[in-house]
């Protein structure tokens, strides 16, 4: 340990020794989020809003931190479907397979355009891309079909990519500044601990963004039952797991 009287943090992935295991350091805090949470409330909404039938996903690269919203949005059309007697597919990811589709990086605009293309080629009329700025790309072949509706993630696409607002239906929010914050906070307050905080819908650490422009054109139904879900996640009812949770 090279800085042993620092307090280190570490966002979207646990501290691992040389054998990729985890490890436990006194000084270092995991800042984690059970995205799969809202991304399982993001796929309901998303098969309830749908009027293709089908709705897509794809990741920049097939990490745990990417993988993680996939499974989450996979379980959400799963759910609708029993619920509903519907068959929404969903194209870009096979949870059970953990196999799906992937740019291959974070940067490249132009790749998330052309595989949300071939995804609305497809009929997919909703898409959550978990790509970083790759996800833009997706907005835009979006846009340009004119018919599709973009999934956000990690923040409120409606906000940080106005120029998209009129097709974003919702996010999957990360509160990333808010864990950052309080871990500061700690060890400016010599309070610091290294236990891992993990963001939940319980602790608010993860969360569904409003519907923004889409409020009006989501059934009341729709809603009722989206909330309903959420509490059952809160309450400990319903539990929405992933190989890659935390």
């Amino acid at each position: 340990m090279a800085n042993p009287t620092l307090n280190f943090a570490l966002v979207d992935q646990a501290f691992v020794g040389a054998n990729s295991a985890p490890i436990t350091l006194k000084n270092a805090k995991p800042l984690l989020f059970n995205t799969q949470e809202a991304a399982f409330l993001a796929g309901y909404v998303a098969a309830g809003t749908s009027k293709t039938g089908t709705v897509a996903t794809f990741g920049g690269m097939q990490l745990p931190s990417v993988t993680i919203f996939m499974d989450g949005f996979s379980d959400g059309v799963a759910q609708y479907n029993t619920d509903a007697g519907s068959k929404v597919k969903v194209l870009g990811w096979d949870k059970k397979a953990q196999t799906g589709s992937f740019t291959g990086d974070f940067d490249n605009q132009a790749n998330g355009q052309n595989l949300a293309k071939g995804f609305i080629d497809q009929g997919a009329d909703v898409i959550m891309p978990v790509a970083g700025p790759v996800g833009l790309g997706a907005a835009a072949a979006a846009k340009a079909a004119g018919n599709t509706m973009i999934i956000g993630v990690d923040k409120d696409w409606f906000e940080s990519a106005p120029e998209y607002s009129d097709i974003i239906l919702t996010s999957v929010i990360k509160q990333i500044g808010t864990s950052v914050y309080d871990t500061v906070k700690q060890s400016v307050d010599g309070k610091f601990v290294a236990t891992p905080y993990v963001g939940t819908l319980k602790n608010a650490g993860v969360d569904l963004a409003p519907f923004h422009s889409f409020d009006s054109k989501v059934p009341a139904e729709l809603k009722t039952k989206v909330a309903e879900l959420k509490a059952a996640i809160i309450s400990g009812d319903l539990k929405i797991t992933s190989k890659s949770q935390n």
